[in-house]
This record gives structure tokens, sequence and C-alpha cells, in this order.
């Protein structure tokens, strides 16, 4: 089993990547959090430890709930991965699952502050993986499919961001705080339906945001969450660092630009790259922002 395990993690949920892309997602809220309110004496400790957890487990229980609700149609259009290929087994999979998940739910039961937050955002993910027990309804639906699953990024986001604010006293109904869930929630909002658009003559059986509205119309309406979520993180970083911003500014102009290219043309290029691209550079500014704002506090 631990073989099969071993495939499956390598290929579709490389451990220490996802390890540390929670780390960035949970550190990435917690200090814009503090630095737009104020607080600059930081207590970070065991608590800090298990919400990184918290969050690369649920990402990894997405993936995997993905591949056993996905599975019927990854045997007909991607049978070379490694659940429906047969290199792996169901049971691999939901003996980890189940072995992982307690472990999270006893440390946030047990020694968190947001335990109410943490049971909605477990029990929300274990309706989607039941497609709120409307499957036939969701599955065939796209769209139906967005609206109801991809709003778990964002609670995940209000997980770690009510954590903070019970640990430091913050209000959790504040405009840094809605501007964070906002802010770390439209990437993945951004890369969902950016990932689904191919041009015309791409098109499979696969169903397609650009097959079901058309690839301008998609592309036009990703560019309009891309400049509303640059003014976010734009708002968050004023007072952290004005390079930043500028760099931020610098980012989504381009990449306006290559959403204006891939309209005339889709095949020049695979949109979802520009904007992985994109969402790459963007957190990673903030991030580099952050850091070196700490970095410079701690030498002055």
């Amino acid at each position: 089993m631990f073989g099969r395990l071993n495939i499956y993690f390598r290929e579709m949920y490389p451990l220490l990547p996802r390890l540390g892309l929670a780390a960035i997602m949970f550190f990435e809220i917690y200090f814009v959090l503090l630095l737009n309110t104020g607080v600059r004496d930081f207590r970070i400790g065991f608590q800090e430890a298990i919400g990184v957890f918290t969050i690369f487990v649920f990402l990894m229980i997405l993936r995997i709930a993905d591949d056993f609700k996905d599975y019927e149609t990854d045997q007909r259009l991607f049978p070379e991965r490694a659940l429906p290929s047969g290199r792996v087994h169901k049971k691999d999979l939901a003996m980890a699952l189940a072995t992982i998940v307690t472990i999270s739910v006893l440390l946030n039961l047990f020694f968190m502050n947001n335990q109410g937050w943490f049971l909605f955002l477990y029990i929300y993910g274990t309706l989607m993986s039941f497609w709120f027990f409307k499957k036939d309804k969701i599955q065939n639906s796209l769209p139906l499919a967005l609206v109801t699953h991809n709003p778990v990024m964002m609670i995940l986001n209000i997980y770690t961001i009510t954590f903070v604010c019970y640990k430091y006293q913050l209000p959790l109904l504040s405009l840094p705080t809605i501007l964070l869930a906002f802010t770390m929630y439209f990437p993945s909002l951004i890369w969902e339906i950016s990932r689904k658009i191919r041009a015309p003559k791409d098109e499979t059986a696969y169903v397609t945001y650009s097959k079901l509205f058309g690839y301008q119309k998609v592309t036009r309406f990703v560019a309009v969450i891309t400049l509303v979520d640059i003014v976010t993180n734009i708002l968050l970083l004023w007072k952290i660092s004005l390079l930043g911003v500028l760099v931020l500014i610098a980012n989504v102009l381009w990449m306006m630009v290559q959403f204006g290219q891939y309209i005339k043309d889709p095949t020049r290029f695979n949109i979802k790259e520009r904007v992985e691209r994109y969402t790459y550079i963007t957190e990673l500014t903030m991030v580099v922002s952050v850091a070196a704002y700490l970095l410079m506090r701690m030498l002055g």
C-alpha cells in the first residue's frame, strides 16, 4: 500500500511542495492581516504549525475527493492517471485520508481557538465530496459545480483569518479581513476557470467554459476578476511596500496584454500558463514584500 501511495503523492499531490504551499497560504494571510491592523508583537508557536498542517491536509482532501468523484470520467479521458490506471487503489487513498483527517481533527479540537470555523470547513468539504447530494444536477453543470465547490477556498482562508483574529483579539469583520478573504480566493477562481479555456480547435469531449460560452467571453470574464483581484492586493500591500505595489501594477498590466492577445488569437499560447505565471508573480510579490518588511523591522 505504501508503495502505491508513494506513486499517488508523487504524481498527484507532491508532499513537500504542497506543504510549502500551505505554509505560504497560512502565513501570507497571517502577517498581512497583522501588519494591516497595526499588530507588531508576533507570537508564533504550535498553533501556527497546526494551522499550516490543516491547510495541507485540506488541500489533500480536495485532491483525493476529486479523484474519487471523477473516477469514471478519468477512466475515459485521463486513463494514465494514478487512480484510474489501477496503480493506486481506492482503499489505499481511503485509509490514508481517514488517518490524516483524524489527526487534523484531533489537533484542531484540542489545541486551536477556532474549532467552530474548522468544523464548518470540514462539513462543507464533506458535503462537496457528496456533490451536496445533488450529483446528477451539479456534475452535469460546469457553472453549478463552480459556484458550489470553488467557494471552499474562501472558507479555507476564513479558517486562517478567524484564528488570527481570535488569537490577537482583532475584529472578525473589518476591511483587512474582507480584503484578505477575497484576495486569497480570487487566484483559485481565476485558475479554475482559465484551466478550462481552450482554443476552438483544441476542444474535445471534455467540457470547458470556452465550449459553453465561447473563449472570448470567458477570457474577458477572467480579465475582469483579475483586475478586481489586483485591487485587493494593492490595498493590502499599500502600507507594507510601495515597491511591491509597483510590481503588482506592472504584472497586471502585462497580464491584460496577454488576455488581449489571446482573445485575438487563441492559438498563440495556452492562457492557463500565462495566468499561472501572473499568479506566481503576484503571490511571490506579496510574500517577499511582507518578508522584507519584517526583516527590516528585525534589523532596525
